[in-house]
């Protein structure tokens, strides 16, 4: 149990920064979501436009401390191979 009023501080705002974080998460998976529709739908176009959306936010995220750079880029980079072979 915290016993110390920053320990205690620190509990509240590791708190709040969850929620935040998970919030974060949620909406780039998401957005990564509506990649792999438009790549269900063989929709070229919007597949395009969707992956346009969520290189900024893996980006973010990375800059945010929510995904690590590699895994991000991993992603991205999975994503951008699937579109590019919709043809």
């Amino acid at each position: 149990m915290a016993n110390t009023p920053q320990a205690k501080k620190r509990i509240r705002r590791n708190a709040h920064r969850t929620v935040i974080n998970k919030n974060r998460v949620s909406q780039i998976r998401t957005k990564i979501k509506s990649v792999e529709a438009a790549l269900e739908a063989g929709d070229k176009a919007a597949a395009t436009t969707a992956l346009a959306a969520v290189q900024p936010e893996l980006a973010r995220g990375v800059a945010r401390g929510v995904f690590h750079k590699n895994t991000a880029s991993r992603k991205f980079s999975r994503l951008t191979k699937r579109v590019a072979a919709l043809a």
